[in-house]
């Protein structure tokens, strides 16, 4: 029974059936003959979920993600929409007492639906993205006991997936006010029930006679950012028969450490509800002296006062209450003029735009608080600071946009218009958007409200490579207009009483703290002008992203490559002829054109090789010789790719670029391109590529001209630091070695620093590695340090497959802290085949405190937002109780050299799997992995995972020329 104000969630216990084979009515369903159990033809629902999660659950159909079996599932188009109409049935427990009313409430459906509660029906209009919240005060069961049925149908139009697949089908989804990639795109394949379901939150909340109702708070900046105002306005509905004399209160407090939180504000306001009506209310604005604010990440903390709104009525006491986690931050952004580009500025500083862009987290719309933190933390793990949410896709989820407050992320959100849908493509779509435009309008007024409140969301936007209809852009763009405390810098004004007293307050307008942008190809992003100017989307030579010529806009708001996942993945998500290497066909003009299985061309892949333009990527280390060599020699690549594409647009900051989002960061099926981590949650190399290239504070190598840059994206000035810059063969020798001290690094800044002229002046060896290290000089703690390996102009690094056979010795201490079912290890790693050179005080490489820490405590940490203390300060307080001693493994070997592509992974340890069988521990948090230890340097990398019930972790290390590893944690 849930308290005033609290909601209770109905995501378990759920029955599903298809309509054809239920003949009875929702009446009957609801009163007499309510669903025995999973018995057939009901089975157990996934709720938030769709229609094909619930069959896939009860393997009532094949697996969409497995192989090719989503060619045996019934598409829509041939089913009908009857085939995927579905009853979802639920009990429930709830009772109420003197003047309390009980709301039903859907976050969200697809695409309409009947619902019946103990024989009353309730009709749930079309539309994805909207809610729906019933009184069902009357309905209920005097004995607490509640009967729920839900008939959900179909999108109105479908659609039908023409034989040559395309671009969202033959586009009649677009009819609809619903996702638009479910026909197919050039990522994912068709997803044969286009997402029918209950897929968002269901709950029951009980309140009093009033009601609190989409609150909105703004928060208003004076005097460079010392004085900050926050305003909030809410809708209160009084349910009674009577004049409600109601009490409001506002409280804003801030977490210090655990459960000790500091009252910032208390506020009570007094205010009469006429019956059986609704009435906005504005506070008074409450006032802060130089609070916490927000930052993206990179930039700073992401500070987080929680806000409560609770209303008393006279006669009734508590009748509602509301609570929000709320960052104090100003987002702008505007045309660069020396660029371009759209400028993105956070509370007057100016944010470099590194980021990705983002579809959805499950196709079957299995959306879970804990996959969200996973996703979004691993972002963040990457060190971006923004993620578009794709016009395709999802109106993102408010657990979405709590990690990315949490993490940190800005967030561009677009409407749902795609330009592939909306206007061109094959067959030409319609340019004319859904056929009710009133209710995308209902949807999009509705998305708002239901994130506007979260310091994350820094764009709307009309469409992905398209504008909607002009009555709808027109619409949003009167929606949405700035407040005038947000179109002007006011960050002078002293208090918000100068201004004048014309201004409605920002927190009455719908938005007004956002700029709107009608298309993402438009104002700034690309060419500015509605010109298909974004991608490219294939592999690239890694020093053509450093050149002139590469992109010639501001802005890119998508880029894309390669991405495909370890070997382990394509093993567990396809049966063994997807496991064929792709046909390496040698060309006349001496390129090579991949050809891959029909598995693997089904599942998206992209090739390694542009024929004509880049040589194969992978055939540079030699042909492979199974699936492990080629992934391997892939992974090899991803790195190489992703670091030069954000090295390469780092190196023009402000110059050239004011940022960058990658086509993609992930895929919500088991796709193979364009990914930095895999549908099963294991990253590619290319993640940690991403990690060391867009570090806030990042040592480079120049691809193009060979200069070692320093690019600083801080606030902050760096004095007193050095580079150091070493050169090593596959010999393991060290023929160039140089350091560059006294250097000072103005904030927000790229400095070249010199050429690196070991090709030059040397007699440089076909193969080689390149380590440079940025650290203070006064304590030589590590600020970046980056690992490169370079082939002569022309060449290529088929040396290194004879170094495969190097015995490296290496030493692996590891300390494991365990509490329950989590795991925090660090392990700490030592090239031991040759002692340190004299000269060299960086090769303990004792790291400076990160911007970005993997770690974090093990409590949820959406709870503690302002969390500071330190990782051991934190492992000591909730691990020491439970842990494992420390534990030492050396390896022999006699060979002298660089310990090349190290990386960490988890298994359960269960060694003799069978074949196609995954026994890996997923998701894990590594602050490194694939690196690289050059003779007598040492690293260490910490790992935090989850391990289910009753099983044993192992933690495996494994290396381009070390073969020996498996450590064992338990």
């Amino acid at each position: 029974m849930p308290e005033i104000g609290e909601k209770t969630v109905l995501d378990s216990g759920w029955l599903a059936a298809r309509s054809t084979e239920i003949r009875l009515t929702g009446i009957q369903l609801t009163t007499t003959h309510p669903p025995p159990g999973p018995t057939s033809p009901w089975m157990e629902a996934v709720v938030p979920g769709t229609v094909l999660a619930t069959l896939v659950k009860n393997k009532v159909v094949a697996d969409p993600f497995y192989g090719l079996e989503n060619e045996m599932i019934h598409d829509i188009a041939d089913s009908g929409r009857e085939y995927y109409t579905f009853w979802f049935f639920t009990k429930f427990q709830c009772k109420l007492s003197g003047n309390q009313h009980l709301d039903l409430n859907f976050r969200a459906i697809n695409y309409s639906a009947e619902v019946y509660l103990n024989g009353h029906k309730k009709v749930l209009p079309k539309g994805m993205f909207r809610r729906h919240s019933l009184e069902v005060t009357e309905f209920l069961n005097p004995d607490g006991s509640n009967l729920l049925a839900v008939l959900v149908h179909p999108p109105d139009h479908p659609g039908r997936i023409p034989p040559q697949g395309g671009q969202g089908g033959d586009h009649e989804i677009g009819k609809d006010v619903a996702t638009q990639y479910v026909e197919g795109w050039d990522w994912i394949a068709p997803v044969r029930d286009r997402n029918t379901g209950i897929w968002d939150e269901v709950s029951i909340s009980v309140t009093g006679p009033v009601k609190i109702i989409d609150p909105h708070l703004v928060s208003s900046f004076f005097d460079r950012y010392t004085r900050v105002y926050l305003h909030a306005t809410i809708e209160l509905e009084n349910r009674s028969a009577s004049v409600a004399e109601c009490s409001l209160n506002i409280q804003v407090t801030t977490e210090l450490e655990g459960n000790v939180c500091l009252m910032e504000h208390l506020q009570t306001q007094h205010v009469s509800i006429p019956p059986k009506t609704r009435t906005q209310y504005t506070f008074p604005q409450l006032f802060f002296y130089k609070p916490n604010l927000w930052w993206p990440n990179g930039m700073g903390k992401q500070s987080l006062y929680n806000v409560s709104i609770t209303v008393d009525v006279k006669g009734y006491k508590e009748s509602d209450s509301w609570a929000q986690l709320f960052g104090l931050r100003k987002i702008e952004s505007h045309i660069d003029k020396a660029t371009g580009g759209r400028l993105f500025k956070v509370n007057g500083q100016p944010i470099f735009i590194r980021g990705g862009n983002w579809t959805l987290s499950d196709c079957l719309l299995r959306l879970s608080k804990e996959r969200y933190k996973t996703d979004v933390k691993f972002h963040a793990d990457m060190n971006m600071n923004m993620i578009r949410c794709w016009g395709g896709g999802l109106a993102e989820r408010p657990e979405f946009y709590h990690y990315c407050d949490v993490y940190g992320l800005l967030v561009w959100q677009e409407f749902w218009i795609t330009g592939d849908v909306d206007g061109r493509g094959v067959p030409i779509s319609n340019p004319n958007g859904p056929l009710d435009h009133d209710l995308f309008l209902l949807c999009a007024r509705d998305s708002i409200k239901l994130l506007r409140n979260h310091p994350s969301l820094a764009l709307w936007v009309g469409g992905n490579e398209q504008v909607p209809p002009a009555d709808i852009n027109t619409a949003l763009r009167n929606d949405l207009k700035l407040h005038p405390f947000f179109e002007t810098h006011g960050e002078n004004i002293t208090s918000v009483e100068e201004l004048s007293t014309q201004f409605k307050d920002p927190s009455q307008y719908l938005d007004g703290t956002r700029v709107y942008i009608r298309g993402s190809l438009w104002d700034g992003f690309a060419n500015g002008m509605g010109d298909f100017t974004d991608g490219p989307y294939e592999i690239q030579n890694p020093e053509d992203f450093f050149k002139d010529d590469f992109y010639q806009y501001g802005f890119n708001p998508e880029v894309g490559s390669v991405g495909i996942p370890v070997a382990a993945t394509i093993r567990a998500t396809m049966p063994p002829e997807g496991w064929q290497l792709p046909l390496f066909k040698k060309l006349p003009n001496g390129y090579v054109e991949e050809v891959p299985n029909p598995t693997w061309k089904y599942h998206k892949y992209i090739p390694y090789s542009k024929p004509g333009e880049v040589h194969d990527q992978i055939e540079l280390y030699g042909t492979p010789k199974d699936l492990d060599d080629f992934c391997l020699k892939a992974q090899l690549a991803n790195y190489i790719q992703y670091r030069a594409l954000l090295e390469g647009w780092s190196s023009r900051m402000w110059s050239k670029y004011t940022g960058v989002l990658i086509w993609k960061t992930q895929n919500p099926w088991t796709g193979l391109r364009g990914q930095f981590y895999d549908h099963l949650l294991d990253q590619t190399a290319g993640f940690y590529a991403c990690r060391c290239a867009a570090e806030p504070i990042h040592v480079q190598l120049n691809l193009a001209t060979y200069f070692i840059q320093v690019v600083n994206t801080t606030m902050e000035e760096l004095s007193n630091v050095a580079i150091e810059a070493s050169v090593w063969d596959l010999e393991g020798a060290c023929p160039y070695y140089i350091v560059f001290d006294k250097l000072s690094l103005p904030p927000k800044k790229v400095v070249s620093i010199s050429e690196m002229k070991y090709p030059k002046s040397k007699k440089p060896k076909p193969v080689f590695f390149l380590l440079l290290k940025l650290y203070h000089v006064s304590d030589n703690s590590i600020i970046s340090r980056n690992f490169y390996w370079l082939h002569l102009p022309g060449g290529d690094y088929k040396l290194l497959e004879p170094y495969r056979n190097k015995r490296i010795p290496l030493k692996i201490t590891s300390k494991t802290f365990i509490k329950g079912s989590s795991y925090e290890i660090e392990m700490n790693v030592l090239n031991k085949s040759k002692k340190p050179d004299p000269k060299t005080l960086t090769y303990k490489n004792n790291f400076a405190i990160r911007n970005t820490e993997p770690l974090e405590p093990i409590s949820d940490i959406g709870t503690n937002p302002n969390q500071t203390t330190s990782l051991f300060q934190r492992l000591y307080r909730q691990f020491s109780k439970e842990t494992k001693g420390l534990k030492v493994a050396e390896t022999n070997g006699s060979d002298v050299g660089v310990a090349f592509f190290l990386n960490f992974s988890v298994h359960d340890s269960k060694i003799d799997h069978k074949k196609g069988e995954d026994g890996r521990i997923l998701p894990v948090h590594y602050s490194d992995n694939y690196f690289s230890l050059v003779p007598g340097e040492e690293m260490s990398v910490k790992i935090s995972f989850k391990v289910p019930p009753g099983v044993s972790p192992r933690v495996t290390l494994k290396g381009w020329n070390y073969h020996q590893g498996v450590h064992t944690v338990l």
